[in-house]
C-alpha cells in the first residue's frame, strides 16, 4: 500500500524526519518497504504481514506510528450525513455467518459528472490509484483514508430490494474489469431478486456500476468474514484491493463510520440528497479477553519489564485491559484479527518496547551426547560412503509432475495436491527417480560428461483410504565408470559398478539380488535388492524408451532403496584370527545360461564345511569354447582351520561337497 507522509502527518506528526518514522515502524514490525521522494512529499511503500491488516489505511498505519512514538493521534473527523430523503432499500442477509453486516444508503440527485477535487486526486494517485470519475474516487478514497472498501451502485439498475447470498449453480456475472465469471455456490454475491450484482468483497458488476448518467445511488459499506474472501481472488487469476483487505479483517465497528465518511465527501463534490442507513446485521466476530501475565512476558522477552510499564504500552495500543494484580486480561478491539493468544500480546509488547533494547543472551542448556546405536547406520554415514565415491547430493520437491508419476512408477493414481503452486507440480512422487533424471538432464544440458547423484527424500504412496510416507534414498550414475585417466581404458559405467555402490551402503551380509520387472526399467538389467528375505529397493538401467524421450545420450542406472530398512546393521563380533595357512581352491563349472549365479552362490554357502572361510563368485564366461545356451561360472573357495594345518583330503572332501552340490541342483558339469 502506498500514500503520502504530507497526507499521513495530518493524522500523526512525530518529531522526526520522514525516513526516520519509516525505519522506527519498519522496526516495530510494520515493513516500509521504499520512501520515494515526490517533489517535496515522500511517498510511503508499506508492506504489513498478513495478520496486520488493520494498518492497510492511512488511518490504521498513522496510529500504528502513534503507538511506536507515543505521539498524539488526529481522529478523521467523521460527522452523521442529515437524512433528507425518506428512501432506503430492504437489505437480507441469507448468509449471515459469511457477511454479519451490511449497510446501505441511497443518495438521489448526484451529479456523476462532477470533477474531482485537485487534492482527493494527489491523495489517490499517491496510493498508486487513477481517478476514475468522482463517486468512485470517493469510494476508493474513503478505502485508502480508513481501510473500509466501498461500493457504489446506480439505484436505477437495482430492484426493490438487495440480499448477500450464495451464488447459484452455473450463475454468472460479468465484472467491472469485463471478465464475466462462471460461479457455483462457494461464492457469496450481493444481488436483488432477479440477478446477482456483484461479487462480495472482490469486486461490482459491469450491469450496476455508476456511470456518467448516473442520477440515483447506493453506497455499500459491509463487514465480510475473512475466511470467505480469503483466496477467492486467486481463483479468479486477479486480485483486487477490496479483496486484499476482507480477506485480512476489516475493521466491522468502523462499517457505519466510513458510509458516513463517503456519504458526506458524495454531497460535497457531487451533491445529492442523502437517505437513512439501511443497515442488516447478525452475529459479528466475538472479542474475547486474553491473559496476558507480566512472568510470563518477562521469561519469554528475557527483560525486567513492570507492570506499569505494562499497562501503558497496552493503553498506547489502543487496547483495553483488565488488570488484577500482575496479570492483565486485554479485550482485543474489532480492527485487531491477530491478537487471540498470550503470545501476541507479548509480541505487541516487545514491538513496543522496542526490539533493539532487548538485550541479546546467547541460550545457555546442558548439552548431552545423544546415543548411537551400533544397530542402525545413521544417514550422515550413507552420505559420506555416497560422497566417497563421487556422488553428489541433490534436493527437490517432494511434488512433482504428474506426467513423471506415470514414466517412472507406472502409478495411475498418484497422491494428488488439492492447491499445488504450480500445474507440473501437481502430485506427490512416490519414487525419487523422475528427480533424479530432471537434474541428471540439466547437467547432460550442460556438457557434464559424468554425473553420479544421490538423494535423501520422503515419497508418498496410496494405502488405502489414508497415505503412507516412506524415507528413501535413491541415486544414479551417467557416463564414464572412472574419471578420464591414463591408468584405466574408458568405459561406460554399467549395472555391476553401480550395484558395487548399493553393495556398499548395506552392512547386513544377507543382500541379495533378484531379477524382476519395473516399468521404467531395461527388461533384462534390472533387479530387486532384497534385504533379510525383504524386497528393500532396486536398482537397473533406465529403460530405452524413456532414455530417448528425455534425450539421454546415454543410459543411465540408477537405484532406490527404502532408508528404514538399509540402516539396519548386526554388530560387529571379534573371532579369532587362524596363524594357520590358508588353501584357496578354484571351481569352474559349466551351466545353463538361464541358471542363476546368485543362486549357485547361496547354495554352495548353505552346504559349506565349517572350515571354508571365503567363497565368491569371480567370473562368468560366454564364448568360444562354450556352447552358445550355455556359461562358465567360477567361484574361488577359500579353505582355513584355526587349530591346525588342512590335508588334502579334508580339503578336497570340502570341495568335493561343493561340487556334489552344483551337479545335483544345477546340473553343473566341471571345466577341465
Amino acid at each position: 500500500m502506498k500514500f503520502s507522509e504530507h497526507w499521513l502527518r495530518t493524522l500523526v506528526d512525530p518529531p522526526l524526519t520522514g525516513r526516520a518514522l519509516g525505519d522506527a515502524a519498519t522496526m516495530a514490525g510494520v515493513e516500509v518497504e521504499q520512501m520515494e521522494p515526490a517533489g517535496d512529499d515522500l511517498i510511503f511503500t508499506i508492506k504489513p504481514t498478513p495478520n496486520r491488516g488493520d494498518c492497510l489505511s492511512v488511518f490504521g498505519f498513522a496510529r500504528e506510528v502513534a503507538a511506536v512514538t507515543a505521539c498524539a493521534l488526529q481522529p478523521v473527523d467523521v460527522a452523521a450525513a442529515p437524512s433528507k430523503i425518506s428512501d432506503r432499500l430492504e437489505i437480507t442477509l441469507e448468509n449471515s455467518s459469511a457477511c454479519p453486516l451490511y449497510c446501505g444508503r441511497i443518495v438521489r440527485g448526484v451529479n456523476a459528472r462532477a470533477a474531482t477535487p485537485r487534492w482527493l486526486v494527489q491523495r489517490l494517485e499517491s496510493g498508486g490509484l487513477r481517478s476514475l470519475g468522482a463517486i468512485v474516487d470517493i469510494t476508493n478514497y474513503v478505502m485508502l483514508e480508513l481501510g473500509q472498501p466501498l461500493h457504489a451502485f446506480d439505484r436505477a439498475r437495482l430492484g426493490a430490494s438487495l440480499r448477500v447470498r450464495n451464488a447459484r449453480k452455473a450463475e454468472k456475472l460479468k465484472l467491472l474489469n469485463e471478465q464475466e465469471v462462471e460461479l457455483d455456490p462457494g461464492w457469496l454475491v450481493i444481488a436483488d431478486e432477479q440477478k446477482a450484482l456483484a461479487l462480495a468483497g472482490i469486486m461490482g458488476g459491469a450491469a450496476s456500476a455508476v456511470g456518467g448518467e448516473t442520477k440515483d445511488i447506493l453506497l455499500e459499506s459491509a463487514f465480510f468474514s475473512p475466511d470467505v474472501i480469503a483466496g477467492k481472488s486467486r481463483l479468479l487469476g486477479f486480485s483486487s484491493d477490496a479483496a486484499y483487505r476482507f480477506e485480512r479483517g476489516v475493521d466491522y465497528a468502523g462499517t457505519r463510520r466510513a458510509l458516513e465518511r463517503a456519504t458526506a465527501l458524495v454531497l460535497e463534490i457531487c451533491g445529492g440528497s442523502a437517505g437513512p442507513i439501511a443497515e442488516a446485521s447478525a452475529s459479528l466476530p466475538e472479542r474475547k479477553p486474553v491473559r496476558l501475565r507480566r512472568a510470563r512476558a518477562q521469561r519469554l522477552l528475557g527483560i525486567d519489564i513492570s507492570a506499569q510499564d505494562i499497562a501503558a504500552i497496552l493503553r498506547r495500543l489502543g487496547l483495553g485491559f483488565e488488570r488484577r494484580g500482575e496479570e492483565f486480561h486485554v479485550t482485543p478491539p474489532s480492527y485487531r484479527f491477530d491478537i487471540a493468544l498470550e503470545e501476541d500480546l507479548i509480541e505487541e509488547i516487545a514491538r513496543i518496547y522496542g526490539y533493539d533494547r532487548i538485550p541479546a543472551s546467547p541460550p545457555r542448556a546442558a548439552v548431552a551426547m545423544l546415543p548411537a546405536p551400533e544397530t542402525r547406520i545413521s544417514t550422515s554415514a550413507l552420505r559420506a560412503q555416497l560422497i566417497a565415491r563421487d556422488y553428489e547430493e541433490i534436493v527437490s520437491y517432494s511434488f512433482v509432475d504428474r506426467q513423471w508419476e506415470s514414466d517412472f512408477s507406472g502409478n495411475a493414481t498418484p497422491v494428488a495436491l488439492a492447491n499445488p503452486i504450480a500445474a507440473q507440480l501437481s502430485v506427490m512422487r512416490s519414487s525419487l527417480l523422475g528427480s533424479l533424471v530432471d537434474c541428471l538432464k540439466l547437467n547432460v544440458s550442460r556438457q557434464q560428461e559424468r554425473v553420479r547423484l544421490f538423494e535423501f527424500g520422503r515419497c508418498f504412496e496410496r494405502a488405502g483410504a489414508d497415505f503412507q510416507q516412506q524415507m528413501k534414498l535413491g541415486g544414479i550414475a551417467y557416463g564414464s565408470a572412472l574419471a578420464e585417466q591414463w591408468g584405466s581404458p574408458k568405459r561406460p559405467v554399467d549395472f555391476y559398478d553401480v550395484k558395487s555402490d548399493v553393495e556398499s551402503l548395506i552392512a547386513l551380509e544377507s543382500v541379495r539380488f533378484e531379477h524382476a520387472k519395473h516399468p521404467a526399467l531395461h527388461p533384462g538389467r534390472f533387479a530387486n535388492v532384497v534385504v533379510d528375505g525383504v524386497v528393500a529397493g532396486w536398482l537397473g538401467q533406465l529403460h530405452p524408451e524413456l532414455q530417448q524421450k528425455y534425450d539421454l545420450p546415454f543410459a543411465p542406472i540408477a537405484f532406490e532403496l527404502n532408508l528404514e530398512l538399509i540402516s539396519a546393521r548386526r554388530p560387529a563380533r571379534y573371532s579369532a584370527f587362524s596363524r594357520l595357512p590358508s588353501v584357496r581352491r578354484d571351481i569352474a563349472v559349466e551351466v545353463g545360461a538361464e541358471v542363476s549365479a546368485q543362486a549357485m552362490l547361496e547354495a554352495l554357502k548353505k552346504r559349506a564345511s565349517g572350515i571354508i572361510t571365503e567363497l565368491g563368485l569371480f567370473d562368468v564366461y560366454r564364448g568360444k569354447g562354450i556352447d552358445s545356451d550355455k556359461k562358465s561360472v567360477a567361484f574361488r573357495v577359500v579353505l582355513q582351520d584355526t587349530l591346525k594345518t588342512l590335508t588334502d583330503a579334508e580339503v578336497d572332501a570340502a570341495v568335493g561337497l561343493l561340487l556334489q552340490v552344483l551337479q545335483e541342483q544345477f546340473q553343473a558339469r566341471l571345466r577341465k
